[in-house]
C-alpha cells in the first residue's frame, strides 16, 4: 500500500527537520548500532507482505514489533490493524523511536525505547497484557551472548495462547533460539529481499 499524499508530506517534511528521510535514518542507525540492526537496507515490500500473511487481522488486537527502525512493517501493520487496535513497537535506538514518533501520528501506536527482552515489563508500563502477535527483525545471532534466548523466553511469555513470533532473518540460526519456546514451527523464504530473508513463524499452542 502507497502512503497517502498527507502521508507523503508528512514524511518530507520530517526528513528535512530531522535532517534526512528514512532510508538516511536507517543507514545512520546501521553504524551507530550494527549489532542492533540486521541490515542497511529496510525490508522490501514482498518480504512484508508474506511476512505479515499468516496474521488474523480481525482478531488481533495488539501487535508488538521489536527493531521497527524507520517503520518499513510499522506503516504496513497499522494500515492492516483494526481501529480499536494497538501497536507496540521497541528499539534500544533512542533515534528510530524518535523518528517513528515524529513521523507517524496514529493513535494505535505506541513507540518506545527499550530492549525486547523486558517485553512482559514494558507492556505492563502500558497497562496491557499478552499480545497476540510479535513481529521480530532483529538479528539474533549476533546479538550479545545471553541476548537472544532472553528475548525468544520473554517473546513466548508474552504472547497470548494461540499467538505466534514472527520472525524474518537472514540467517536460519534463529530457529535454534527460538526453538525450545515454541512446539510449532512454519518456515518460509523470500527472494525479493536484499538480502533474501529466512522467516519463520512460530505458534503458541
Amino acid at each position: 500500500m502507497t502512503l497517502s499524499g498527507e502521508q507523503a508530506q508528512r514524511s518530507r517534511a520530517f526528513a528535512r527537520r530531522s535532517g534526512g528521510g528514512p532510508l538516511w535514518q536507517f543507514l545512520r542507525g546501521f553504524i551507530k548500532h550494527p549489532v542492533m540492526v540486521g541490515s542497511v537496507i529496510p525490508s522490501s515490500k514482498a518480504l512484508i507482505d508474506k511476512m505479515l500473511g499468516p496474521v488474523d487481522w480481525g482478531s488481533c488486537k495488539l501487535f508488538v514489533e521489536y527493531g521497527p527502525g524507520v517503520g518499513t512493517f510499522t506503516q504496513e501493520i497499522l494500515n492492516r490493524l483494526a481501529p480499536d487496535a494497538i501497536l507496540l513497537t521497541i528499539d534500544t535506538n533512542a533515534d528510530f523511536t524518535a523518528f517513528l514518533n515524529g513521523k507517524i501520528r496514529d493513535s494505535r501506536l505506541r513507540a518506545v525505547t527499550g530492549s525486547a527482552a523486558d517485553v512482559r515489563e514494558i507492556l505492563a508500563a502500558f497497562g496491557l497484557d499478552r499480545a497476540d502477535y510479535i513481529l521480530s527483525g532483529l538479528p539474533f545471532s549476533t546479538l550479545p551472548p545471553g541476548v537472544g534466548p532472553a528475548i525468544a523466553a520473554a517473546t513466548a511469555d508474552a504472547l497470548r495462547p494461540g499467538g505466534a513470533f514472527l520472525v524474518y532473518q537472514f540467517s536460519p540460526k534463529v530457529r535454534d533460539f527460538i526453538a525450545p519456546y515454541f512446539e510449532r514451527i512454519d518456515r518460509g523464504f523470500e527472494w525479493i529481499n536484499i538480502p533474501p530473508a529466512t522467516l519463520f513463524w512460530a505458534w503458541k499452542d
